[in-house]
């Protein structure tokens, strides 16, 4: 890839009239280089996305890390060396070289001295899925994350606001995305989530009745952090960091350069592109495994995907219940009859008819000129 100096370049000579020949030779280039970048628009820049480096002993990590805590127990100490006997039986064919700068580079000697394990896998697979929005100010934007307490899989979604319909949304292309459902959900305190702390008790809080009915359709169970204690979903929140400044900081500049805005489109066409390519195929610095490496484990303990969605906006039901009211009583007038008090004499009127029919039925037996007079 050409630098932003020599693209300058390009176009610059080419509208000196020189030929792509002599830009070609001048540069030290093909021909077809300086064609490709002659097309491109004056002021392109070259933008280099650099897919998270798989090496040799990235699938070996987690063996390493147990042989380095077993020593750690047993208060011995392991030399690389024979670390890189052991990994090369188990398929390993890259150098000790290779070994030393990985380990070095996720300090698994010195973590494990500080730490009590360098593996840790707090929650079960398929036990809990931690959510957060992120909020960007500057770009009127807001992120949706998802974070598998398992797996750490993330799923992270722009919108354009936080609302109760928004976030079901969220999280159905969250369960479509990891594949399945977690039993629960961890929430801080998301207005759209819970509505009052300690409403029937210590613990028994009063929930958003459409987001709790949602997560009765789901199947999973709602948890709500302490107030003031957003660690208690520390994994999310630590990709809230990783996605504010590796991603979300790293495409505004790219775009801006581009004299582009960022928006909800083109922020979720690349951030579904860094999910796919780099945040969820990197070596997890807790896990020492790639997320997505996990999920193909974590997917055979999710609940199965839901079926559509289809409640009620609250508001729509309010005025649905003042119409039933409404119903309620134009039926209960249908059901007592009213029958109201008439003057005799409004009876007269219908004395002919019924001395017709009596006649009718009598007429065999009896004369009936005689019986009218």
């Amino acid at each position: 890839m050409l630098k932003r100096k020599d693209i300058k370049m390009i176009h610059k000579w080419l509208r000196e009239g020189m030929s792509k020949s002599a830009i070609a030779r001048r540069l030290g280039i093909s021909r077809e280089t300086v064609r490709k970048y002659a097309l491109k628009l004056e002021g392109y820049i070259p933008v280099i996305t650099r897919k998270p480096n798989e090496n040799l002993v990235d699938e070996h990590l987690p063996y390493i890390a147990t042989m380095l805590e077993t020593a750690k127990a047993n208060k011995v100490e392991i030399p690389t060396t024979v670390i890189y006997d052991e990994i090369v039986k188990r398929g390993y064919i890259g150098s000790l070289r290779w070994l030393q700068q990985v380990m070095q580079k996720y300090d698994l000697r010195k973590r494990v001295k500080e730490k009590d394990k360098l593996i840790r896998f707090e929650t079960d697979a398929g036990c809990q899925m931690q959510v957060d929005w992120v909020e960007f100010p500057k770009d009127n934007l807001s992120a949706f994350v998802a974070t598998l307490g398992y797996s750490r899989a993330s799923y992270v979604e722009y919108v354009s606001d936080e609302k109760i319909e928004t976030l079901i949304a969220c999280h159905l292309n969250a369960f479509t995305y990891f594949g399945g459902v977690t039993k629960e959900c961890l929430y801080d305190n998301m207005r759209t989530v819970i509505t009052k702390r300690n409403a029937y008790g210590y613990g028994k809080h009063q929930l958003n009745s459409m987001f709790e009915d949602f997560a009765k359709h789901c199947g999973f169970k709602i948890r709500v952090c302490k107030p003031y204690r957003a660690k208690t979903k520390g994994k999310v929140e630590r990709f809230n960091h990783y996605l504010r400044y590796s991603f979300h900081n790293s495409l505004s500049v790219r775009l801006a350069m581009k004299r582009y805005v960022m928006n909800i489109d083109n922020a979720n066409i690349e951030v579904r592109k860094w999910l796919d390519e780099i945040a969820n195929k990197r070596i997890h610095q807790t896990t020492l495994q790639m997320p997505f490496s996990l999920l193909a484990e974590e997917h055979y303990h999710l609940l199965p995907l839901p079926k559509p969605y289809l409640g009620i906006h609250p508001k729509v039901v309010n005025v649905i219940l003042a119409k039933n009211k409404e119903i309620s009583k134009i039926t209960s007038k249908i059901n007592n009859v009213y029958i109201p008090n008439r003057d005799m004499q409004s009876y007269d009127e219908f004395i002919p008819s019924l001395v017709a029919i009596t006649v009718v039925n009598i007429s065999s037996s009896i004369n009936v000129g005689v019986l009218w007079n």
